[in-house]
């Protein structure tokens, strides 16, 4: 995934969930925060952020806030950027062998999974999970209590009746991780889902990536901790 025309900024302050304050070129501007979760250890007074110009001219935040400098470790933020390269990731052959169809978004009784696959005779629903938080180089989700995270889970376990093969992939938004588990101080029903899908046959994929300010390349998976 890249990204057009990026430039570095100070964070001042996250007014609330959708914009930021920052500084940037000398001057003072409100951005669009791409990602509406706490990120409270990530967006600290002072940080480096990376912005990209918003695609809407007509829009009150001129900039997206995109990525932010940890401690020399970078981040990238965008909610919207784990799907994108899910599924270039996948139709490059590195999910299922002999992938001849990935559609988003596709709905299965009530429930709407990140995506649908076919290869051959098989079939399946993946959900994408971004994860940002992170622990003395140990990716942890989520970083909140999130019940329809638990739901998607719940979900995913039941297509399994109906024989479709079902994944969970943790796309971890930065590199150099030892592991990933999920996040039981801080959810602990999201972590017993998990490990309960997984029981079930459900698969539990963490990939990290490579980041720079202007781009997301899924590389090398890591060690899944149940």
């Amino acid at each position: 995934m890249n990204y057009s025309q990026v430039i570095p900024a100070h964070f001042l302050a996250r007014p609330n969930r959708f914009v930021a304050q920052v500084e940037v070129e000398g001057r003072t501007e409100t951005v669009h925060v791409k990602n509406t979760g706490r990120c409270r250890e990530l967006l600290v007074p002072g940080c480096t952020v990376y912005l990209t110009p918003g695609d809407n001219p007509k829009r009150k935040t001129p900039y997206d806030l995109i990525a932010v400098d940890k401690g020399g470790l970078l981040i990238n933020m965008d909610a919207q950027a784990p799907n994108h390269v899910f599924a270039e990731w996948a139709r490059a052959g590195h999910f299922i062998p002999g992938l001849t169809l990935l559609r988003p978004e596709t709905t299965w009784g009530s429930s709407r999974f990140d995506f649908y696959w076919e290869a051959g005779s098989r079939r399946g629903f993946v959900e994408v999970k971004g994860c940002t938080l992170e622990e003395n180089g140990h990716c942890r989700f989520p970083d909140a209590p999130t019940t329809r995270g638990v739901r998607h889970l719940q979900e995913l376990t039941a297509c399994l009746q109906d024989g479709y093969e079902a994944a969970v992939c943790f796309v971890i938004q930065m590199a150099g991780m030892k592991d990933f588990a999920p996040n039981d101080a801080t959810h602990p029903e999201f972590g017993a889902a998990l490990r309960e899908a997984a029981r079930a046959g459900v698969q539990v994929l963490a990939q990290e990536c490579t980041v720079t300010p202007d781009t997301l390349t899924m590389a090398q998976p890591v060690p899944v901790r149940l």
